[in-house]
């Protein structure tokens, strides 16, 4: 039995894969205490990178080369209230840094150096108390804690993590860009409804303090419907406030903005197949604005390393707002191209992006993907010029339930440079990306 958890385990690290791993606290997790009722777990998760980057993004010549880490810590508390159902709360610290020359982009210089409270939130969920909600139908909780929306495709989390780079270190939020040490919002509370299957919903009140976000505040609201071939879904969110001290003109415009979209996920009945979409709409000061993506994937699982191969195009119009999207399903979501998707642009506007991966498990404990990115940049007028290509080369190794180990090679060649309309430096050669990554969770 013990090496049968340990195995799933093992299985769940190399799934969840390092990017996603990170923003996952169950992944973290160590039981310190339980009986019937109560269960206190220790939450620790410690991730070290080592990077290098032979172009730059910022106007520098000469390359990058750096290093980034953080620790995660805190604890868990989940205590049942009898026929009451169940209280829970989560309080999570994050020590982070950037050492080295900062990153490709210039948004880190390599002295960033914090520590703060990331999650400190509590919560109730509603067990058996309303049996037409079905289990747990009613979950309500407010405080510090990751927001997701359906595939993450506008709002994932709060994880734009910039350092002292930019505007004079005014965005500073302490170092790791790349690994976003951060991840939740300052202020919420949320009401979800009906559990996880059939028709359930929710509805939240979110507010940034991330001044990269201009401190965005919103209300949102999701229905959706799950049953076996997968989960259709309508979101809509409404931009309240921004704060004006941190907000460009661009950002301003999340004020009254108001946000719809039709979303879907499963594999529609088809065993091994897996489908996704989404439609979103902005309709705001200067104009309204469209985003969507449609992917299709499938795993052929009676051939050798059972391959799963996946193809997606989306597409991001000339003025649409990517919010707080991030790595939902590890690499190349909604980071497209671990070049592209951090440093060099384009960053999910203005852009059209067609996407192939193919991963395949030669062992158990070891994923090896090959993913490729086709940027198309859709108005070039008084824009940056960045169509491109990029490959990346990466495998995800679990040595053992508390290490993992992550090389990456990226290989990202723009059609222009910094001299005749794009921004990479030193011309328009292939940039040769590489970076290594270390978890340690618990």
């Amino acid at each position: 039995m013990e090496q049968t958890l340990k195995a799933r385990s093992l299985s769940k690290a190399v799934g969840l894969g390092i990017a996603l791993l990170i923003a996952d606290s169950s992944a973290q997790a160590y039981e310190l205490y339980a009986d019937n009722d109560t269960k206190v777990t220790g939450n620790f998760l410690a991730v070290y990178g080592m990077f290098n980057s032979r172009k730059n993004y910022d106007g520098t010549t000469g390359g990058s080369s750096w290093r980034e880490g953080f620790i995660k810590y805190g604890l868990s508390v989940e205590q049942t209230l009898g026929d009451l159902g169940s209280a829970y709360g989560t309080a999570n610290l994050v020590s982070s840094g950037t050492w080295g020359d900062g990153d490709a982009a210039g948004i880190t210089d390599g002295t960033e150096r914090t520590t703060k409270f990331d999650e400190a939130f509590a919560g109730w969920r509603s067990g058996d108390l309303f049996p037409v909600l079905g289990k747990d139908g009613v979950d309500v909780s407010f405080g510090r804690q990751v927001i997701t929306l359906g595939d993450g495709f506008i709002i994932n989390d709060d994880g734009l993590n910039l350092g002292k780079g930019v505007a004079d270190g005014e965005f500073n939020r302490g170092g790791a860009y790349y690994l976003a040490a951060r991840h939740a919002f300052d202020e919420t509370a949320v009401l979800r409804l009906g559990g996880k299957e059939g028709v359930h919903g929710s509805l939240m009140w979110i507010k940034s303090d991330n001044r990269a976000q201009a401190k965005t505040e919103m209300a949102a609201s999701t229905l959706e419907y799950t049953a076996a071939p997968g989960t259709l879904g309508l979101t809509y969110i409404h931009g309240i406030d921004v704060d004006d001290r941190y907000a460009s003109d661009f950002q301003k415009q999340r004020e009254g903005m108001n946000i719809y979209s039709l979303r879907g996920a499963g594999n529609a009945g088809i065993e091994n197949a897996h489908f996704s979409f989404e439609y979103a709409w902005q309709d705001k000061d200067a104009g309204p604005e469209k985003a969507w993506y449609t992917e299709a994937g499938y795993t052929f699982a009676d051939l050798p390393w059972s391959p799963d191969l996946t193809y997606r195009y989306s597409r991001y119009s000339k003025d649409w707002d990517s919010m707080f999207n991030g790595v939902n399903r590890g690499y190349g979501t909604w980071f497209q191209g671990e070049v592209a998707g951090n440093y060099s642009g384009p960053f999910n506007s203005n852009t059209a992006i067609q996407h192939v991966a193919l991963k395949v498990k030669p062992l158990e404990p070891v994923t090896v993907g090959v993913l490729f990115f086709d940027y198309k940049t859709l108005h070039k007028n008084n824009a940056l010029d960045l169509d491109g290509r990029e490959l990346d080369l990466y495998a995800e190794w679990a040595v053992n339930e508390h290490l993992i180990v992550t090389p990456l090679v990226g290989l990202y060649k723009p059609e222009k440079d910094e001299s005749n309309g794009g921004n990479q430096v030193g011309g328009n050669g292939t940039n040769v990306y590489s970076q290594l990554t270390v978890a340690i969770p618990f």
